[in-house]
């Protein structure tokens, strides 16, 4: 069933910006009282300040704190969601995962990553142009990286990303986006009891051979069903979304190509510029409270706009035009505080490896129709592009 209502605000975009509406808010007041797809109203913060206050204070701002009758979109078994949980709950599950997503940790994969755009951008060039880059590299190389990661058959990635798409889609009924949430759960749990019975050399063996003990196997299907879905979401949908906005800026698509040493600045600036999550899981005021100026009461829901914070005036000029080699690292598209994304190593280092290697290979790389309009994903909580046909 289509959604009815209008989408809201932080979830608006024109093409790969924020809607002027949403700049408004951000110059004006900063926060304003807003309708929400679940019937209700939050605050939606839009500075960058601001915005990072609310991140880096779980005792005022609850990731975990629901109140009564708000739906579960993860379904009723939220056990082991990073995303749901507050210190210390949160603390005890992340230091659990820290080690195995260290730059070190991370470096290590860096040879396999590699092996697998490699791969792609050979099946890519022998099939020859014109090419969907969504399903031929964009949405692939995360995929296979974080299955390998997880220990996840590969075989099972269009069910997984089916499901996911799902989730993610506010478009559809609440009650069908609950369903998927809990067929993926379930088809993570399976996963699980297998690494109970005999654990691989993977994430989900490592933490049932380490810790086994510690984490109960809700838990270990919680912290595993999250990794997976954001582990290919994000970054594919980055892929896609940044190479139509380098395409679309030549200047900056050469810079990317032809500078390795100005990679890692590239990325951070595509991650500022595209924001592809708009605002992450909505917090609630555990408290009466103030907010830039404004009374924010106890049950109140908080919504954070990453879009309209990372084009803050406040951290650096002229921030609604694509600059590759600007050096804002202060940006909040991983988050900020303990809820920072603690796959962040590893999605900047597939973006640094897949982009450059993309566009070296195919030099001439162009949308197979400059005039075709893009079919971009609107209604979901994470945007990019449904496809992508390029030419080279």
């Amino acid at each position: 069933m289509t959604q009815a209502r209008p989408m809201p605000i932080h979830m608006r975009r024109d093409g790969f910006d924020p809607p002027a509406e949403l700049a408004a808010v951000r110059d004006g007041a900063g926060l304003t009282r807003v309708p929400t797809l679940f019937g209700t109203s939050a605050w939606l913060v839009t500075r960058h300040a601001d915005v990072r206050e609310v991140m880096a204070d779980a005792v005022r701002f609850s990731n975990a704190t629901r109140p009564p009758g708000f739906p579960a979109l993860g379904g009723p078994d939220t056990e082991g969601s990073l995303l749901l949980s507050d210190p210390p709950e949160h603390t005890r599950l992340r230091k659990l995962l820290s080690p195995e997503f260290t730059v070190r940790r991370i470096r290590r994969l860096e040879p396999r990553i590699s092996e697998i755009v490699e791969d792609h951008l050979a099946a890519m060039e022998a099939a020859g142009p014109p090419a969907d880059l969504v399903p031929a590299f964009a949405l692939p190389v995360p995929s296979l990286v974080i299955c390998e990661l997880l220990g996840v058959p590969y075989a099972d990635r269009a069910e997984f990303q089916g499901r996911a798409g799902r989730q993610l889609d506010v478009s559809l009924d609440l009650e069908e986006r609950r369903r998927a949430a809990v067929e993926s759960r379930a088809y993570m749990a399976e996963l699980v009891a297998r690494a109970r019975l005999e654990p691989g050399e993977d994430l989900l063996g490592m933490l049932v051979r380490e810790h086994g003990d510690d984490l109960t196997s809700g838990e270990l299907t919680g912290i595993a069903s999250l990794l997976l879905i954001a582990g290919h979401e994000t970054t594919a949908n980055t892929i896609g979304l940044g190479v139509l906005a380098l395409l679309r800026a030549p200047d900056q698509l050469q810079l990317v190509r032809d500078r390795p040493e100005g990679v890692e600045a590239a990325v951070d600036e595509l991650l500022r510029f595209l924001s592809v999550v708009h605002s992450g899981m909505p917090r609630f005021a555990t408290q009466d409270t103030v907010l830039a100026g404004e009374r924010i009461a106890a049950g109140d829901m908080v919504v954070l706009s990453l879009p309209a914070a990372n084009r803050d005036p406040e951290i650096g000029d002229d921030l609604d035009t694509l600059d590759v080699t600007r050096a804002i690292t202060r940006h909040v598209a991983f988050g900020h505080g303990v809820h920072h994304c603690i796959g962040a190593p590893l999605a900047r280092t597939e973006l640094r490896i897949a982009l450059p290697a993309l566009l070296r290979r195919f030099p001439s790389l162009a949308l197979a129709d400059p005039h075709a309009e893009i079919d971009f994903r609107s209604c979901n909580v994470v945007y990019g592009v449904r496809s992508l046909p390029v030419t080279w």
